[in-house]
């Protein structure tokens, strides 16, 4: 999931750009989410260096009334944690967008507020183009899952799900992810079937799981530990193929 973050000292305004991300995000169903928005550079600085490695998308008034940080030197820093980041400046100073060059932060856009229609749709833009952009760049990386959970469509590396299972309600899946989980209405049967077999496997009625997220496998109690910790079941049936799929996936990672 992208991050959104906004950095903006005049409350009416930032209220306005709070409003435009919220209310897009939400029309499209991006997968995104509103992380921070505040006044205060310090604030969100301290949140991108807790927050580890990521790709956020930063919208940020250049004239900030801080002592020590302005919009292009929050930018400056911001990088150092967050380098394959999105800046996009927003401010009354048209003649500073120079200055994005000087400090080498690579900004997405420099929008001005001189209107604040066109303010919205310059955000509506730059939105749109980091959700493409990121969804474009899943697609080179690796293979993924499409899913929709809740209100947005989510889009979801193989390399970051640990497992799928179902609970209680058969109609009911739950994704364990490396960071997340997530809920979504679909069948394990279905996954099964939709899911590349090199990478996934259904161990049981109620689980599948990702072969390569396997850390050991108790073939004696058949429950399986995922990398995480979390433990799996195999069902009797399944332990024969499990033995074979993993002993296979193994010696592919080796030609």
């Amino acid at each position: 999931m992208i991050e959104v973050f906004i950095c903006e000292d005049e409350d009416n305004q930032r209220a306005e750009i709070v409003k435009y991300v919220e209310s897009y995000i939400m029309i499209e169903e991006f997968d995104m989410q509103l992380a921070l928005a505040t006044g205060d550079p310090e604030e969100l600085l301290s949140y991108v260096q807790l927050s580890g490695e990521g790709m956020g998308l930063y919208f940020l008034d250049v004239d900030l009334k801080h002592a020590h940080l302005d919009g292009l030197s929050l930018a400056q820093q911001i990088r150092e944690y967050d380098p394959r980041g999105f800046i996009v400046f927003i401010t009354t100073h048209a003649e500073l967008s120079y200055l994005t060059f000087t400090y080498k932060v690579e900004a997405m856009d420099y929008i001005i507020k001189d209107d604040f229609d066109k303010v919205r749709n310059r955000i509506f833009d730059c939105l749109k183009s980091v959700e493409e952009r990121v969804s474009r760049e899943r697609k080179d990386v690796g293979k993924f899952f499409t899913f929709r959970s809740g209100e947005k469509v989510v889009h979801e590396l193989y390399d970051d799900i640990l497992f799928l299972e179902t609970t209680g309600n058969a109609r009911r899946v739950t994704l364990h992810g490396k960071e997340r989980q997530l809920e979504f209405y679909g069948s394990l049967k279905e996954l099964d079937e939709q899911f590349d077999e090199d990478y996934f496997f259904r161990t049981h009625k109620s689980f599948i799981v990702n072969l390569d997220r396997i850390k050991v496998v108790d073939f004696k109690t058949r429950t399986i530990t995922m990398v995480n910790g979390a433990e799996c079941l195999v069902s009797m049936r399944k332990v024969k193929e499990l033995k074979e799929r993993i002993s296979q996936r193994k010696e592919s990672e080796h030609k």
